[in-house]
């Protein structure tokens, strides 16, 4: 929805300096990974396809891609063909990541009079949005207008926890993905993983059913991700999408997770997520006890609140 108070230089000042500051914090994150602090394997994958894409200027703007769901080379080619996905023709609501590499994606999604998902500035203050030509379009704007993080923020309606609507289909980037199993490394952050947990706790996805897609360049798709390897809470994808190609994950696809694992989200998370401590004070309340917690965490400063207490837009719309 348009509100005359959006400031849209400052808004994108602030997401500029935030962006270079969690390029130096996610740095940070990857090195002690190496320590035995997260999952190495992981961080070991992301650096060999950011440094690959670099090196063979198969990366596209914003760049370095390291620490970002890289931009790609054909990454309109990909969404294209994500296009022709019978199950992509069919659904009505569309979940797709702020990311760069899906922003063709989104606006195909609006060219096509879908309803777009896309997650607020990094859950911090709300949930999701919902954008649509019909409901969204700014006067005397396009579609393209709607597709960024500006646009949302500017024209999109904010949704929360007890808003009834059905995601059909849900598009997520992707650092690298595994053909065999689904598996799937984003950036490091776990937000793909958290708006999973939440839309299938509050019924908004099937997570027995509901279709996961990526689209990534051929480079990502990878055959060494360690097998049986993933964390309870990782959710896979059944259908990969390249500038090349289409391949379905098979029998071999890793379990998708249902509900939020509370006792893996360290309270420093949670402390940071506005929408996730409403869900928690809830349950807890229907429960009559409190839920687990996990172990504590160091995040870095991208998850804190910025200037005017707006945190930083998640990904690079």
């Amino acid at each position: 929805m348009a509100s005359a108070a959006f400031d849209a230089p400052s808004y994108e000042a602030d997401r500029l300096a935030r962006d270079a500051e969690a390029m130096a914090a996610m740095q940070g994150e990857a090195d002690a990974a190496f320590a035995g602090l997260r999952t190495p394997w992981k961080w070991v994958i992301r650096k060999r396809i950011w440094d690959y894409m670099e090196e063979k200027d198969i990366a596209r703007q914003p760049r370095p891609v390291h620490h970002r769901i890289p931009n790609f080379v054909g990454a309109d080619e990909a969404a294209a063909r994500l296009g022709d996905l019978p199950e992509f023709q069919a659904a009505r609501c569309v979940k797709v990541n702020p990311d760069t590499p899906q922003r063709p994606v989104r606006q195909m999604v609006l060219e096509r009079d879908k309803v777009l998902l896309t997650p607020q500035p990094r859950l911090r203050t709300g949930f999701f949005s919902t954008v649509s030509v019909k409901d969204n379009m700014p006067a005397g704007g396009t579609i393209a207008d709607l597709t960024n993080s500006k646009g949302v923020a500017e024209h999109g309606t904010p949704i929360g926890l007890d808003a009834k609507y059905t995601v059909d289909l849900v598009v997520v980037g992707s650092t690298a993905v595994c053909p065999s199993t689904g598996a799937r490394v984003g950036k490091g952050e776990g937000f793909a993983e958290l708006e999973w947990g939440i839309l299938s706790l509050m019924g908004n996805l099937d997570a027995a059913s509901t279709i996961v897609v990526t689209t990534v360049h051929d480079c990502q798709v990878v055959d060494d991700m360690p097998g049986g390897a993933l964390t309870k809470h990782d959710v896979p994808v059944d259908v990969i999408v390249t500038p090349t190609r289409v391949i379905r994950v098979g029998e071999g696809r890793a379990p998708k997770p249902s509900g939020v694992y509370w006792d893996l989200l360290s309270p420093q998370k949670l402390a940071q997520i506005r929408v996730l401590q409403t869900l928690k004070q809830r349950l807890e309340a229907e429960r009559g006890a409190p839920l687990p917690s996990g172990p504590d965490e160091k995040l870095p400063p991208l998850a804190e609140r910025g200037p005017r207490g707006r945190g930083k837009p998640r990904g690079d719309l």
